[in-house]
């Protein structure tokens, strides 16, 4: 009896020893898996599942989305054309080489480490150095404030620099109504679309010289506008320079041209915010070309009025649709095409569109001769064109025809083409050169000064990826056939150029809103701004000034080259 006693005793031991191992293992696993948790959640830059058997990490783009929405719609919204029409090209230029969103988007968005890569790089250096609360709290600053080192302050102008030009804009101009084109924020008109030339939304009769209005706005929706000027980074002067000169350009003395600018730098002066930096970290947009603001004497016959040369906007940097090659205070910016579009997806779809167009036409211009300049090349490309027959389509400009004035007959002309030559006209920049960006036709210069040493910020320095590059000299001199220089580019090359060309796009249209992944002219111009401000800042600083290393003169050549030597471009660049 005592011997069983005692083996009852012994199996309750063992049963009591097996459970305490049990629940010990149990409560060791438990508060093992508790405390991995809690290290996952708090992973930066990656999405968890809080569930006890999950505690992998998730990145952003799970369940195959990108930028929120699912990778699988967006290239359905890309192959869709909205006209239904096949892809195919007289000159077989079909092999776009496109492969997915993600090399759609790879101009502006290449493929950069996640966030969680980012900060578990940045926890790795980190962890080497010991961190002080001061340290930590200042850092966390810069990370909680995404618009650091982005703020920009704008100047309440009296209204005589603005608004009061909008609201007598039948003024603005001899022989077009601005009134017109100065509303919807400077976009004017929704554009009709019977011909289906442009797409369903963001289509607007913009007119060239409405980039001040244009600006402005969209410098109210600026994400990091500030009315604390201590943080402002930058501040821009909504003054519409071109606007006010283009009222007195014919026909009025120089003291009526230069009334306002004068009046605006006097006003300026007079502000704290300028004295800090005297200016240097002021910028505004004159929306037309730099000689429209640099008279070259007070005599009354001269041209436009002295604004980029009085001494406070030599401080400044001005935005304009073309610049001065031989001056470094104004830097040039897009001209405004007719396409304003409100979402990425509208910029997609358009992409897509240009990429599958039926292109019969070799080559294409829209312009008219100039025969009262004399190193003009217009009338040579035009007889040239003409001679191409079938292969060239002209829109020639002359007085009595109003179709160069249309926008859906050069945006058409420019959609059935291959390439679209560019000359200069009045001067060495064109906006045709954007319109025909816009329509994928890879544009034809003959000047690097009509896009190349010109628009630095929005186009790549290699521009032969983009455009063709025909010496002007040649067609004067009757040396070159446009026609047999474009044929002998091979196919593979030009289908490589109209894809850079598509990718260019977003670049070179002022979006009617912030797009949410992609940077337009306006983003690209105020990041080129606020980055030059933020060198001139450092420099001041460091008691230097880049300026002096090179003759103002040659600042096409430094901006472009980073050099001054000697180079084939001298010529297009002497002053006569």
């Amino acid at each position: 009896m005592k011997f069983f006693g005692d083996k009852i005793t012994m199996s309750i031991i063992v049963k009591c020893r097996f459970w305490f191992v049990v629940l010990a293992s149990f409560l060791f696993w438990y508060l093992l898996l508790c405390f991995c948790n809690y290290n996952s959640t708090t992973t930066k830059g990656s999405i968890t599942f809080k569930f006890e058997n999950m505690i992998e990490p998730i990145p952003f783009y799970e369940n195959d989305t990108l930028f929120g929405t699912k990778t699988e719609d967006i290239n359905n919204i890309l192959i869709r054309t909205e006209n239904g029409d096949k892809p195919s090209s007289d000159f077989h230029i079909v092999n776009n080489g496109l492969k997915g969103i993600d090399h759609i988007l790879e101009p502006d968005n290449r493929l950069a480490p996640s966030a969680s890569e980012v900060h578990s790089k940045e926890n790795i250096e980190l962890d080497t150095k010991p961190i002080n609360d001061t340290t930590r709290e200042r850092e966390s600053n810069e990370d909680s404030d995404s618009c650091a080192g982005r703020y920009v302050y704008i100047h309440n102008l009296p209204r005589r620099f603005n608004q009061d030009l909008l609201k007598n804009c039948a003024s603005l101009s001899n022989w077009t109504n601005m009134c017109e084109f100065t509303s919807n924020s400077g976009f004017g008109p929704p554009l009709s679309n019977p011909g289906k030339v442009y797409s369903n939304r963001g289509w607007h009769t913009t007119n060239q010289f409405s980039l001040e209005v244009i600006f402005h706005n969209r410098m109210k929706q600026y994400e990091c506008l500030t009315n604390d000027t201590s943080l402002a980074s930058a501040f821009f002067v909504p003054y519409y320079a071109g606007l006010d000169v283009a009222r007195y350009l014919w026909g009025y003395n120089i003291s009526m041209r230069d009334s306002d600018s004068l009046g605006l730098v006097k006003w300026l002066r007079q502000k704290p915010e300028w004295r800090k930096m005297s200016g240097r970290d002021h910028f505004l947009v004159a929306g037309r070309i730099t000689w429209d603001f640099r008279r070259l004497s007070d005599e009354e016959f001269d041209w436009g009025n002295k604004f980029l040369f009085l001494p406070e906007s030599k401080n400044m940097t001005v935005l304009t649709i073309e610049s001065s090659p031989w001056h470094n205070n104004d830097f040039a910016i897009p001209y405004p095409t007719y396409f304003h579009p409100l979402k990425e997806v509208e910029v997609f779809q358009w992409q897509n569109r240009m990429r599958r167009q039926r292109r019969p036409f070799l080559f294409s211009f829209a312009g008219g001769q100039r025969p009262n300049i004399r190193d003009s090349i217009r009338g040579e490309v035009i007889e040239q064109c003409r001679a191409s027959r079938k292969k060239c389509k002209l829109l020639e400009c002359r007085d009595g025809s109003n179709k160069c004035q249309k926008p859906e007959f050069v945006m058409k002309m420019f959609q059935s083409s291959v390439f679209c030559l560019q000359p200069p006209g009045d001067s060495s920049t064109r906006r045709s050169a954007f319109d025909s960006i816009l329509a994928g036709c890879i544009p034809v210069f003959f000047h690097p000064g009509s896009a190349y040493i010109q628009y630095l910020w929005h186009l790549p320095k290699s521009f032969t990826n983009y455009s063709v590059f025909i010496p002007d000299i040649d067609v004067k001199k009757r040396k070159v056939s446009i026609e047999k220089t474009l044929l002998q580019i091979p196919k593979q090359k030009v289908a490589e150029m109209r894809e850079e060309v598509v990718r260019l796009i977003p670049k070179v249209v002022y979006a009617g809103s912030k797009l949410k992944n992609l940077d337009d002219a306006f983003d690209i111009s105020v990041k080129g701004v606020v980055e030059r401000v933020s060198r001139i800042k450092r420099e001041m600083e460091e008691g230097k000034d880049s300026s002096l290393d090179y003759a103002e003169e040659v600042s096409w050549k430094y901006n472009f080259f980073g050099t001054v030597e000697d180079h084939e471009w001298d010529r297009y660049f002497e002053k006569t």
